[in-house]
């Protein structure tokens, strides 16, 4: 009876183990096609983008954070409704202002608007060698960070990880760091 127990124990542990291994690899990839699409519509590594992901809500699309960020890649309202008007469809600048949060807790969409405001905070920092450390930063915690950060030195030339070291909010630099390893590890995966 003891051996029955024992053994219906340990394979409940290995079934247990084995499934719970592919439950977490379903959860994290289950928005790779949409990832990849957007990403490479805006020209983003998708490895990149699905690390921002994990960072943001691990894939979690109904996430709404402190400061009313929504979805998948934690969108403000503020820029939903700054696309929106970007794309000069009248529908998506309708739905943003009826009804903000339903519209970015579309998977696609708030993937779709975290991807543009990603590139759009890129281009600010192209080509600079701290360009995705900058990026990334400049995405948590808003443009002007970035250019606080960088005020007195010669932001198109500085490392990222002298930038890294340059910036002032805990919570940014653990954020920027966190994405940059696993998307540094997720490139070696996919």
């Amino acid at each position: 009876m003891r051996r029955y127990l024992l053994s219906s124990f340990i394979i409940f542990l290995l079934l247990s183990t084995v499934g719970a291994y592919f439950l977490n690899r379903y959860w994290v990839h289950r928005y790779d096609d949409l990832i990849a699409r957007q990403a490479s519509v805006y020209r983003l590594n998708e490895q990149l983008v699905w690390s921002v992901i994990y960072e943001e809500t691990y894939f979690r699309a109904w996430q709404i954070g402190a400061d009313e960020e929504v979805g998948l890649m934690q969108v403000t309202p503020l820029v939903a409704r700054e696309w929106a008007k970007e794309t000069g469809f009248q529908e998506f600048e309708k739905q943003t202002a009826e009804n903000v949060v339903e519209f970015l807790r579309d998977p696609e969409r708030n993937i779709q608007i975290g991807c543009w405001y990603l590139e759009k905070m890129r281009a600010k920092y192209r080509g600079f060698p701290a360009e995705q450390a900058m990026m990334l930063a400049a995405y948590n915690a808003g443009a002007s960070r970035v250019e606080e950060w960088t005020r007195n030195t010669e932001a198109a030339q500085i490392s990222e990880r002298e930038f890294i070291e340059r910036i002032g909010i805990a919570s940014t630099k653990s954020y920027v760091v966190s994405i940059l390893e696993r998307y540094a590890r997720a490139k070696n995966k996919f």
